[in-house]
C-alpha cells in the first residue's frame, strides 16, 4: 500500500481552481464532510442541467407539430379511433395547437420527431458506453466540462434554427445527434464521482435523494421551455442551453473528483473498518488507496460481473417507459381532452412536470425500501410489477377530471421511475465495486456506462415507436408500456428468487442462533 505522503504531493496540484480559492480565503483546509457537500450539490446541479437540456425538445413538440388530438377515449382500448374529427376543427383547437414549423407540421411530423429522439437517443446510447470507458482513464472533472458545454452548444444551435429560418429536416437531426453525443458525457462521471466520495452504508437512500435531479431537471426544463414558448419556441432551447454551460464552467471551477484528487483525509466512516463493534460492517465504494498499477476493467469483463447484464435488461425496458412519457407526455397531454377541455402547449408542459414529482418521491422511495430490506432486485421488480396498473388507470381514467388526471399522473410517475433511479444509481454502483473485481476501483463507471447505456437503447427505441404508433393510436402505445414494463420486472425474476432464498436463509440460521444461545442468568 502507498504512504500517505504520495497521494496528497498528487494531488494538490489538481485541486480544482474555486476549491483553492475558497482554501486561500478561509486560510485553512476544507473538511472532508465539506468536500462531501461540495460534490453532491455540484453534481446534483450538473445532472439536472443534463435533464433540463433533454426535457426541452418534448416541450417544443407541440409548438412544432400541431396534429389532430386524440379524442377516441370512451374505449381507451379499442384499437380502432372514432370518426370524429370534424367538431375538432374549430378555431379555438386551431388556436390552441398553433401553426406548426416545417417540416414538423405536416402529415408525417409525429413520425419525424421521432426519429429526431431515436437519433438524439442512439448517439446517446453508444456514446454512453465510449464515455465509461473514458471516465476510468481521463480527469472527470474536464471530462465532465467538456460534455456540459458541448451539451449547450447543440442544444442552442437547435434553437437558433427558430431565427434562422431553418427548414430543413437533417439540420435538426445532425444537432439533436451531437448534443446526445456530448450528453453521454454526463451519467457515468457524475456516479463514478459519487461513488468516489460515498461509502456503501445507506448507498440506497442516498443516492435515492441525489437521484432526485432527474425528475428536477425534467420540472425545471419543462417549466422554462413552456414559460418561453410565448416568446418563440427557439427560446425555449436557447436558455436551457446556455444554462448548461454556466453550470459546466462551474463544474470545472469547483469538482474535487476524488478524495486522492484533493488530498482529503478520508472520513472514519467511509475506512474500511470490520472491527466496529455493534455496527454494520461496510464496505467502501472506492478504496482510500489507489494503487498505482490499478489498471480499468474491460467492456467484457464489466459484462461478466453478476447481476450487471440482468439489471442492463431490466434498464432496457424500464428506460423505454420513462423516456416515452419524457419525450411524449407533453405532446399527449396537449392532444387529450381533459374534461372535455384541450389545454394550451404552456399548460401541457407544466402539467407534466407532476409525472416528475412523482418520480422523485419513487426514487427517493424505492432507494430507502430497498436499503431496508437488502434487497434492489425485489424493490425494482415489485415497482415494475406495480406500474402495469398505473398506467392502464392512467390512459383509461386521466381524461375524466384535472384531479384525476393529476393523481394518477403522480402515481405512474412514482412506480416508473423508482426502479430506474434505483437501478442507475445505487444498483450501478453496488456492480462497479463488486467483490468479483477483487477492489480494483476503476470500473464504477464503466459497468455504470453499460447499464445506462444498454437502457438508453431502450430509451432510444421507446419515443421512436411511439412516433408512428400513436398516429394511429395512443392506446397501443401504452399497451407496448404495460408490456415493457412486464418483461422488465420478469428479467429480474432470477436475482428476486436468489435474494429471497438469502433472506429466508438468513431468517433461518437467525432463529437457529437463537435457539442455542444459552439462557442469561440474571444476578
Amino acid at each position: 500500500m502507498g504512504s500517505i505522503a504520495e497521494p496528497v504531493e498528487e494531488v494538490t496540484v489538481s485541486k480544482p481552481p474555486g476549491i483553492r480559492f475558497i482554501e486561500y480565503i478561509k486560510g485553512s483546509a476544507i473538511s472532508y464532510r465539506s468536500y462531501q457537500a461540495i460534490v453532491l450539490i455540484v453534481t446534483f446541479f450538473a445532472y439536472t442541467a443534463y435533464h433540463a437540456t433533454r426535457k426541452t425538445t418534448s416541450i417544443v413538440k407541440s409548438a412544432l407539430d400541431p396534429q389532430s388530438p386524440d379524442v377516441n377515449l370512451k374505449s381507451p382500448f379499442s384499437w380502432r379511433r372514432a370518426y370524429a374529427h370534424k367538431p375538432l376543427e374549430s378555431p379555438r383547437n386551431s388556436w390552441v395547437l398553433g401553426a406548426g414549423w416545417v417540416p414538423f407540421n405536416g402529415s408525417d411530423g409525429t413520425s419525424l420527431l421521432g426519429e429526431l429522439d431515436v437519433g438524439f437517443l442512439f448517439v446517446y446510447a453508444i456514446g454512453m458506453f465510449f464515455s465509461g470507458h473514458a471516465g476510468d482513464r481521463m480527469d472527470l472533472r474536464r471530462f465532465l466540462t467538456i460534455g456540459m458545454v458541448g451539451t449547450g452548444l447543440f442544444t442552442s444551435l437547435f434553437g437558433v434554427g427558430y431565427w434562422a429560418d431553418i427548414h430543413i429536416f437533417y439540420y435538426y437531426l445532425i444537432v439533436q445527434m451531437l448534443a446526445g453525443l456530448f450528453q453521454s458525457t454526463g451519467w457515468p462521471s457524475v456516479v463514478a464521482v459519487v461513488g468516489n466520495w460515498f461509502g456503501k452504508k445507506k448507498r440506497g437512500l442516498i443516492m435515492g435523494i441525489w437521484n432526485a435531479h432527474t425528475s428536477i431537471g425534467n420540472i425545471t426544463g419543462s417549466v422554462v421551455a413552456s414559460m418561453l414558448l410565448k416568446y418563440g419556441w427557439g427560446w425555449s432551447m436557447v436558455v436551457p442551453g446556455l444554462g448548461i454551460t454556466f453550470v459546466g464552467l462551474v463544474i470545472f471551477l469547483f469538482l474535487p473528483v476524488s478524495p486522492e484528487s484533493v488530498g482529503a483525509d478520508t472520513d472514519d466512516d467511509d475506512l474500511p473498518s470490520p472491527k466496529k463493534v455493534g455496527k454494520e460492517v461496510t464496505e467502501p465504494l472506492l478504496k482510500s488507496e489507489v494503487l498505482e498499477d490499478e489498471s480499468a476493467v474491460g467492456f467484457l469483463e464489466a459484462w461478466r460481473i453478476p447481476g450487471v447484464a440482468p439489471f442492463a435488461l431490466c434498464l432496457f425496458f424500464a428506460k423505454l417507459v420513462a423516456y416515452t412519457f419524457l419525450y411524449w407526455l407533453p405532446f399527449y397531454i396537449s392532444h387529450t381532452a381533459i374534461e372535455g377541455r384541450y389545454v394550451s402547449n404552456e399548460e401541457s408542459g407544466t402539467l407534466s412536470t407532476l409525472f416528475d414529482v412523482g418520480g422523485v418521491v419513487g426514487g427517493i422511495l424505492a432507494g430507502h425500501i430497498s436499503d431496508r430490506l437488502d434487497a434492489r432486485a425485489i424493490t425494482a421488480a415489485s415497482f415494475m410489477y406495480c406500474a402495469i396498473p398505473a398506467l392502464y388507470f392512467y390512459r383509461s381514467y386521466g381524461h375524466v377530471s384535472m384531479t384525476i388526471n393529476i393523481i394518477l399522473m403522480l402515481i405512474t410517475g412514482m412506480f416508473v421511475n423508482g426502479p430506474y433511479a434505483l437501478i442507475t444509481t445505487a444498483v450501478s454502483a453496488d456492480l462497479g465495486t463488486h467483490s468479483s473485481l477483487r477492489g480494483n476501483s476503476r470500473a464504477l463507471a464503466t459497468v455504470t456506462a453499460i447499464i445506462d447505456g444498454t437502457g438508453s437503447i431502450g430509451a432510444a427505441i421507446g419515443p421512436l415507436l411511439t412516433g408512428y404508433i400513436s398516429a394511429k393510436s395512443w392506446s397501443a402505445v401504452f399497451t407496448m408500456l404495460m408490456v415493457s414494463a412486464l418483461i422488465a420486472g420478469l428479467l429480474l425474476t432470477k436475482l428476486v428468487m436468489a435474494e429471497v432464498a438469502a433472506k429466508i436463509q438468513g431468517s433461518r440460521s437467525s432463529h437457529e442462533s437463537h435457539r442455542s444461545r444459552p439462557p442469561t442468568l440474571e444476578v
